[in-house]
């Protein structure tokens, strides 16, 4: 008797780009093909489904090791730095084709160039550097989820009916813009945009009833925009910059949802007297981690927001590389 081989529960498989768009000044989207996409497991309602990109150590150089198996993190951690890579966490923008022709489509924000060729913000990592030079051909290895198997990575779940908050920094731009264009036609509420440039605003599909709101920086201190705007529609009005949030007091590696927390936190949440206002608010917020603690503390600790009813991820911090 010949035992079937088992099913491994990622799928890690090497990708080559098919096609390379420079969406923006601060975009760049790419089309990955390889015949084992024939097995990604994402559904038609994927919202923010993260996946992992793990690049090479230079543009041009050979692709990393990812080991497979239960303890693959692991093990891929262990590997010696040019062998393992980088490895980096981006948002399915979208998915096409079917069976061995399909394409993973996955925006990427280019950080660090300055004038017409990037944003300027921040300096530019092992994936802006891979996105800024991808071309037909150029190859990255894929963690995803596999057909079948279990793997998470969606944060986005709001309660049935909840008056919809999403706001993010450009590195959230991907994951609301792919949210906004699966929601039901019925879906309420606003999004809150921040962007390096006013060249880095795109079209958006979104349902009438969400309003879309574009904030480039143009120079600006990064978060400002955001954080005024998000207050103000919440009405508590606006501040001028981002609160001065304490070095020591940043989790770079945020990530509280109403299921999960980062800090070891109580999920039960805290008891407020929260006005009708902001009773059915669902709030879903990304990007720089300092940005969203500032964020977090004002919707939950000054606002009153259900701990309950909020998913906050910090996706990078800044002065700091990004992690995996």
């Amino acid at each position: 008797m010949t035992l079937a081989p088992a099913v491994r529960p990622l799928l890690i498989c090497a990708t080559e780009v098919v096609h390379a768009e420079r969406l923006s000044p601060s975009f760049v989207r790419v089309h990955l093909a390889a015949p084992e996409l024939a097995d990604l497991g994402v559904g038609p309602r994927s919202f923010d489904q993260r996946v992992k990109l793990v690049f090479p150590d230079h543009v041009d150089g050979p692709l990393p090791v990812v080991p497979d198996g239960e303890d693959w993190y692991a093990a891929w951690l262990a590997l010696p730095q040019p062998e393992r890579g980088h490895m980096r966490t981006y948002t399915v923008r979208d998915v096409v084709g079917s069976g061995a022709d399909t394409r993973l489509v996955v925006d990427l924000v280019v950080h660090g160039v300055e004038g017409p060729a990037g944003g300027g913000h921040g300096e530019a990592g092992p994936g802006s550097r891979w996105a800024a030079a991808a071309r037909p051909g150029s190859r990255v290895v894929l963690v995803g989820p596999r057909r079948g198997m279990p793997y998470g990575g969606i944060e986005f779940d709001p309660p049935a009916g909840a008056e919809l908050l999403l706001a993010g920094d450009e590195t959230a731009v991907p994951a609301v813009l792919a949210t906004l264009a699966q929601l039901e036609p019925t879906a309420r509420g606003a999004a809150f945009l921040e962007v390096p440039l006013a060249g880095d605003v795109p079209s958006a599909v979104h349902p009438e009833g969400v309003r879309v709101t574009w904030l480039p920086r143009e120079g600006a201190a990064h978060g400002a925009p955001l954080h005024a705007a998000v207050l103000e529609h919440l009405g508590a009005g606006s501040a001028p910059v981002v609160p001065d949030v304490p070095e020591g007091e940043v989790d770079p590696e945020l990530w509280e949802t109403p299921t999960h927390s980062s800090s070891g936190e109580e999920l039960e949440p805290v008891v407020h007297t929260v006005g009708d206002d902001l009773a059915d608010v669902y709030a879903w917020i990304a990007g720089e981690s300092r940005l969203v603690t500032g964020l977090r503390r004002a919707l939950v600790r000054d606002l009153g927001l259900d701990r309950r009813r909020v998913a906050f991820m910090g996706y990078w911090r800044e002065g700091r590389p990004m992690g995996a």
